[in-house]
């Protein structure tokens, strides 16, 4: 059969023998009755009602709680390894990478199916199913992550080292069953995911950021600097694209801010979306950007490109690493100016973060309006200030006072996204940049989001207010769009 090597599948018997010590650790790596001491010691210590270690041992209980991902069991896993051992000494992994990738399955799953009657190993149906798909998914895909990556409530997959893999659904973080053989097939993964966007990790260069095919996010810190092995985190993102009517339904933004928005996006309006990680700054980028008209030229630069516009006239740039040679790196700065002599309309940087901001800051006042960007910070007054470090530290020689008048005269626009406590993600502050008054900027707030408490399930409860200015600074801009009306009914309607 193609793909298997010339030899007899009988060495197959024996392969397994060195395969059948490598379950030991596996069998040994789940420790987990381990962690069980802790939660009964935690019942002695309870004891001293007055004394504080009862609350040091209580939180210790919370990870025994693992979610199950497939129903896979300890046995389950041993046999996983013996059987794919025995197919990486059977068949012939250079012919294999000739096929397409439907074909290398069922080359993969026919010789499987051989190895699992050689053996004799009794497996129900359905398990021998998830058996197959497994090993394909080892040998071609992206193994143990491909049922994290399948599903679509998965913000977060953060692995730690070949057994601890941890998910963030719906704002929380929980530990999977879900593990890698060792520490080899996790770097393997690794690899796989970043050469496929021409970066490499490994010993001489751990830190590597790059991205999915369909743009989620993924960073690896590889050892030496990883200490229990790889940690892999990828930043997933919906198959179905938000939109701006889904951030209202999620209680994100109010329907008359989410109006706001909008107008501020069709206006040309510069924006900054500020926040902290994993706030939702670059969804709420993807769903302002989504009302630009479709006649317009978007340019958009990003380290790892994870945006998704809808326009048709959208050109997509993304910074290179340097080579091994240390040679061949392309900044986002270099990109930023480049986007200059590409005659852009709008200019969208994915993420401020250096000396690239003073460029972004002169495009935004050289004809480039409704540029748009995001950097981390937790307020809008902070965001600002952010700016003028970045520019400060890119080595321009030049006064506060003309840094300050430059973001002025830049950005119209703070948008302020902050992930809260209860995991749930909300506009917190859309923010106008009026001027300065001496060495400070002046601000003034729109719409601010207003805490009550929480309710009896622990989720915060609040919403969102308008500060009662009628005329915001843009109302000119909005009146040049045609849209002085709906802004002024969308703002009489928060304030009521």
């Amino acid at each position: 059969m193609f793909g298997r090597r010339t030899g007899p599948v009988e060495p197959a018997r024996e392969a397994p023998a060195p395969a059948a010590k490598k379950p030991a650790p596996s069998s040994a790596a789940p420790k987990k009755p381990v962690a069980k001491p802790p939660a009964k010691a935690a019942k002695p210590e309870g004891k001293p009602a007055a004394s504080a270690p009862p609350r040091v041992a209580t939180p210790p209980a919370k990870p025994a709680s693992t979610v199950e991902i497939g129903g896979r069991s300890d046995e389950y896993f041993q046999t996983k390894t013996t059987i794919f051992n025995a197919l990486i000494d059977t068949i012939d992994l250079s012919q294999l990478a000739q096929l397409d990738t439907e074909a290398a399955a069922e080359e993969i799953r026919d010789i499987v199916n051989e190895i699992i009657s050689i053996k004799n190993v009794s497996m129900s149906i359905a398990e021998q199913e998830s058996l197959l798909q497994d090993i394909c998914n080892d040998v071609l895909g992206y193994g143990p992550l491909e049922p994290l990556l399948a599903r679509d409530d998965i913000a977060d997959i953060m692995v730690n080292g070949a057994s601890r893999v941890f998910i963030e659904v719906g704002g929380k973080i929980q530990l999977t069953n879900v593990r890698f053989r060792d520490n080899a097939q996790l770097m393997n993964i690794c690899q796989r995911i970043v050469s496929q966007v021409g970066r490499r990790v490994d010993e001489a260069s751990p830190i590597c950021d790059a991205r999915l095919p369909d743009g989620s996010r993924v960073n690896v810190i590889a050892p030496p600097l990883s200490i229990d092995g790889a940690a892999l985190t990828i930043r997933k993102f919906k198959k179905d694209k938000l939109r701006i009517q889904d951030l209202v339904n999620f209680g994100s933004i109010s329907p008359e801010g989410a109006k706001v928005l909008e107008i501020i996006g069709h206006c040309r309006i510069n924006t900054l979306i500020s926040g902290g990680t994993g706030s939702g700054k670059t969804t709420l980028l993807n769903c302002m950007t989504g009302f630009i008209e479709h006649d317009e030229r978007i340019i958009t630069c990003e380290d790892a490109a994870e945006l998704q516009l809808q326009q048709p006239h959208t050109v997509r740039l993304e910074t290179r690493p340097p080579n091994l040679e240390g040679s061949g790196e392309v900044t986002m700065r270099d990109l930023v100016k480049n986007c200059l002599r590409m005659r852009p309309e709008r200019i969208i940087v994915g993420e401020v973060r250096g000396p690239e901001a003073f460029d972004l800051l002169q495009a935004m006042n050289t004809g480039h309006d409704g540029s748009m960007g995001t950097l981390h910070a937790n307020s809008p007054r902070e965001a600002l200030q952010r700016i003028e470090s970045m520019i400060t530290m890119g080595g321009y020689n030049l006064p506060s006072k003309t840094i300050k008048e430059m973001i002025v005269g830049s950005i119209d626009i703070v948008v302020q996204a902050a992930r809260l406590r209860d995991g749930s993600r909300r506009i917190t502050h859309v923010t106008e940049v009026l001027g300065t008054e001496g060495d400070t900027i002046i601000t003034q707030d729109l719409f601010v989001y207003d805490m009550d408490g929480e309710d009896a399930d622990g989720k915060i409860v609040g919403k969102h207010k308008s500060t009662g200015i009628a005329r915001p600074a843009f109302w000119d801009r909005a009146r040049y769009y045609g849209k002085e009306a709906e802004l002024a009914s969308a703002l009489d309607a928060a304030s009521e």
